[in-house]
């Protein structure tokens, strides 16, 4: 009889589980899939991965249908863009207009987040009237004003410069970036630039003493044929190292057990539950709250205390020749609420990326945001009311003429975080509260920005939190 070897046995490699396939929870998997020490599943409950970058065609272009740029001078983006082997690309033009008081003006030549840097240029630009300019320029004679703990950005701006400063510039491109109000937006979260001199008397007189020479480099950067091919390579890279991808699969509990926690997913009558040693929370705040309300209820309350506005998107496409008579300029402009129009901002593809040119050059591409928070009313109108409406007022600034051959709604409810007042504390208590579970991280844009390359970096801080938890030191 032959002597029988005994079995080889395969220590079983600790599971973690990424819920949430946005760039955040991508991204926390990509890294924890890639270090190889860790079996990784990832759950999304939409029928697709990638959140809020999302590609798709108009007028058989593909183009992106989300998020379309990533903020260049943040590293996070162009770095991941790197170890994926993707090549970036860069606007042509990130000259911007506001649509301020009838016609299409120009933003301050110097100015932080809509704050212009000088009342000269602010005159110069045409977008506030006289009697605003006369306003702004009072900064330098008034009393210093406390900004406590943290204010609304109208709270602080609008007591230096005036409300029509807030009005016609700040709220419009803030606007853009949150689709929020200036009166309820943190001005320590929203525009730290600002909150770091608030303390002195003037702030015309910090900005200009504080103002560095202007870095180089472009500002924004995308992918040919859309940025949303991001989260697509993520996708195949987090598969390709092993990891398993599940969408349509939507996490109803997280409950903690002796060691690690059991995930329940699928419908009551037939639920599937999962053990895991490790979690990663990649969500929106109101369904991260709804999972840690037993384990760990003070976070919950502060997650569930998150506001969040809808938008859409109407994507159009029309002939060249529509634009003939009133050819476009720069790429885009932003819309202050105060004046009433449907479009928060517009943003003209075609000028501002050059790679449409080889795919689309008898086409003009063109983006309208729509939604505000708390303007529900607007986003409950048909898709044809929407796209009619958006024609409409693209017309009424630009002047072009006839009707779309395309047009493409796309719906993002529950979109965006709304950094309110005391948004940076509710954050810091809830870090601190999840960092008392054990094999709990968190990622995405509630926390630390709403920009892809944020968000980025929110994930790889969340699967480096993991990883060290689980074996005691870094990636």
């Amino acid at each position: 009889m032959s002597e029988q070897r005994p079995d080889v046995v395969t220590e079983q490699r600790p599971q973690v589980v990424v819920i949430g396939a946005g760039i955040a929870g991508l991204t926390a998997a990509h890294d924890l899939a890639v270090d190889g020490r860790l079996q990784v599943s990832l759950l999304d409950g939409s029928p697709r991965t990638g959140g809020k970058l999302l590609r798709g065609q108009i007028a058989g272009i593909d183009t992106d249908l989300g998020a379309e740029s990533v903020l260049a001078r943040r590293p996070e983006g162009l770095d991941l863009m790197a170890r994926l082997g993707l090549v970036p690309t860069h606007p042509q033009t990130t000259t911007a207009a506001v649509w301020s008081r009838g016609r299409l003006r120009s933003l301050p030549a110097h100015h932080v987040m809509g704050v212009p840097v000088d009342v000269r240029g602010l005159a110069a630009c045409g977008v506030v009237s006289r009697v605003g300019v006369v306003r702004a320029a009072l900064d330098r004679v008034l009393p210093a004003t406390d900004v406590g703990d943290d204010v609304s950005v109208r709270a602080y701006v609008g007591a230096r410069l005036g409300g029509e400063v807030v009005d016609r510039l700040v709220e419009p491109l803030l606007g853009g970036v949150y689709a929020g109000r200036a009166d309820e937006l943190s001005l320590r979260a929203t525009m730290p630039q600002i909150a770091v001199i608030a303390t002195q008397r003037s702030l015309l007189r910090a900005l200009r003493s504080g103002r560095s020479p202007a870095a180089s480099g472009p500002v924004f950067a995308g992918l040919a044929g859309g940025v949303g091919r991001l989260a697509e390579a993520l996708t195949a890279a987090i598969t390709a190292a092993g990891a398993q991808v599940v969408c349509d699969a939507t996490v109803r509990s997280v409950d903690r057990l002796p060691a690690g926690w059991r995930l329940v997913t699928g419908s009551a009558a037939s639920p599937t539950a999962i053990e895991a040693d490790a979690v990663v929370l990649a969500l929106p705040a109101t369904p991260a709250a709804r999972l840690l309300a037993a384990s760990a209820p003070l976070a919950a309350a502060d997650l569930a205390a998150i506001d969040y506005a809808s938008m859409a998107i109407v994507t159009l496409a029309f002939a060249a020749s529509a634009f003939a008579e009133n050819p476009l300029a720069g790429s885009g402009f932003l819309v202050p609420a105060i004046d009433g129009h449907l479009v928060k901002a517009v943003t003209f593809s075609s000028q501002k990326w050059g790679w449409y040119d080889d795919v689309a050059s008898d086409l003009v591409l063109v983006r309208c945001s729509i939604g505000r928070f708390g303007d529900t009313a607007d986003l409950q109108r048909s898709d044809d009311e929407l796209v009619a409406a958006a024609v409409r007022d693209l017309a009424a600034a630009t002047g072009v003429r006839g009707i779309p051959r395309d047009a493409v709604v796309t719906r993002w409810g529950g979109g965006l975080p709304q950094y309110t007042v005391g948004h940076l504390d509710r954050v810091a208590r809830i870090k601190a509260a999840v960092a008392l579970l054990p094999g709990v991280a968190m990622c995405g844009a509630a926390f630390d920005g709403v920009g892809i390359p944020a968000c980025i970096g929110s994930g790889r801080a969340a699967a480096t939190q993991t990883l060290r938890g689980l074996f005691g030191g870094g990636e």
